[in-house]
């Protein structure tokens, strides 16, 4: 079962906050009535970002220093990492909607499929993020390069490897082609 909007429509998902009712020409499905799996936060990320609306759109948008707290259980799996420039950090973007299938991003004129876009808004809210790695103290991570609001859980980090993570030919041919 799917619930749409029509352009110009408004229904009771699309009165008051935007963020999480339908905009019109979005698409929602109906969730699964259980989970497949289960994981584990491993801790939280600090950030100056409180709304989706003050957060960036992307982490290199901004120089804000974020906090990584890793719940101290995790924190010995931290030895090494100060000898890394960049992250790989995995995080669950907790408040975002989770049944969109077609979406219309406020910044762009058309709708997308999910999986054409990075929007939070996917069945598995997971981001990923490259970030630049200040320091380490304890089981806290200094990094620039976060797109997330103040508390998002934790995933997962891992060294960036610029020789394999990289793929300079990559291409997203509807970002490259749309006008800026």
């Amino acid at each position: 079962m799917t619930k749409s909007a029509k352009i110009g429509e408004t229904t009771d998902e699309t009165i008051g906050d935007d963020h999480y009712g339908l905009r019109p020409g979005e698409i929602a499905a109906e969730l699964p009535a259980k989970f497949d799996a289960s994981l584990y936060y491993i801790g939280r990320i600090r950030t100056p970002w409180q709304t989706r609306d003050a957060c960036p759109k992307n982490g290199r948008e901004s120089e804000a220093v974020c906090t990584i707290e890793l719940d101290p259980r995790w924190a010995a799996g931290l030895a090494g990492l100060e000898t890394v420039s960049h992250l790989l950090v995995l995080y669950w973007m907790d408040r975002a909607r989770r049944d969109l299938v077609v979406q219309a991003p406020r910044h762009y004129a058309e709708r997308r499929g999910t999986f054409a876009l990075r929007s939070p808004v996917r069945p598995n809210p997971i981001a990923a993020a490259v970030t630049r790695l200040q320091r380490v103290e304890g089981n806290k991570l200094y990094v620039v390069g976060l797109d997330c609001l103040d508390g998002t859980p934790l995933l997962d980090l891992k060294p960036y490897f610029a020789s394999t993570d990289s793929a300079p030919d990559a291409s997203v041919g509807w970002h490259a082609a749309r006008k800026r």
